[in-house]
């Protein structure tokens, strides 16, 4: 495959796309590059001053661009559903925000903080938007995950990661549940005949502000690529002709395989039915159809 960049991108004209942490990282330059070639967009952020300000930035970038902020926080059931009321027509989601290798925390919920911001929030948040989704022929979702995936574990008897945290282990299981949700997202939608299609995405090591390293962070990211680089597969995933449900594609918007555990149907057949108990959204649209 030939190296494909933005400005292969389709017009977007008429389309709809929300981005999750559109403020900062790969989620700036996604919602950019969505805003240039046409769609309005959703920026979603937690913080309400980066948010106006990524939205700000999108505007000196492509002046008369459709973008507007959005306040939502991935750690609080509640902000996922205050969110999601706003919004009223959506073509593309994009699950990017994320948080990574941080210090034993909960979220509003109680959940532990990294399964809890960067899949059951996202989990939320598409199960919340799947009806509008569903209501836009060609609709796609795109679930950002790490091929840290390959080292995640998931112990069902040990969701809040009570005997024993580790920072890496706890990301790690967290991008492999990213991955499981997002290809089981498309069994399901295929089973109920919802014209969907969700990928996952591998950015590669890129220069965001995901892990925080302290006095190192500067050095750290001249050795990283640029995020509008890590935002590549993620835009390829959202846009480019011919991407079927259920890939999986990484740095260069290269296809990837999964990890054996990220294939495995049993496992993220759970992972749903424990995410659908623990958030409370029960994505009605695949059940009715």
């Amino acid at each position: 495959m030939a190296t494909w960049t933005p400005a292969s991108m389709p017009d977007l004209t008429g389309r709809t796309a929300v981005v999750t942490g559109a403020n900062s990282g790969i989620g700036l330059p996604t919602a950019l590059e969505l805003a240039r070639h046409g769609a309005r967009v959703i920026a979603a952020a937690r913080d309400p001053d980066k948010g106006a300000e990524a939205v700000r930035r999108i505007l000196r970038e492509v002046p008369g661009a459709r973008v507007e902020p959005g306040l939502l926080d991935l750690a609080d059931l509640a902000s996922v559903r205050r969110f999601a009321a706003g919004v009223t027509e959506v073509d593309l989601l994009v699950n990017n925000a994320g948080i990574a290798m941080i210090s034993r925390q909960r979220t509003a919920d109680g959940f532990e903080m990294q399964l809890g911001t960067n899949h059951l929030g996202h989990f939320a948040l598409t199960g919340l938007l799947l009806p509008l989704l569903a209501a836009r022929p060609g609709a796609r979702v795109v679930t950002v995950t790490s091929d840290a995936h390959t080292a995640g574990r998931i112990d069902f008897d040990d969701l809040g990661l009570e005997r024993r945290y580790g920072r890496m282990a706890a990301y790690a299981r967290s991008k492999l549940a990213n991955l499981l949700f997002a290809l089981e997202l498309q069994r399901r939608a295929d089973r109920a005949g919802v014209d969907l299609t969700s990928a996952a995405v591998h950015p590669g090591s890129t220069a965001t502000n995901i892990v925080k390293l302290g006095p190192l962070q500067p050095l750290v990211r001249l050795l990283l690529k640029p995020p509008a680089a890590g935002a590549v597969p993620s835009l390829y995933a959202a846009t480019a002709p011919g991407v079927r449900g259920g890939e999986y594609f990484g740095p260069r918007a290269r296809p990837l395989r999964p990890s054996k555990a990220a294939r495995s149907e049993e496992l993220a057949a759970r992972l749903w039915e424990v995410s659908v108990e623990l958030t409370g959204v029960r994505f009605e649209e695949f059940a009715d159809r």
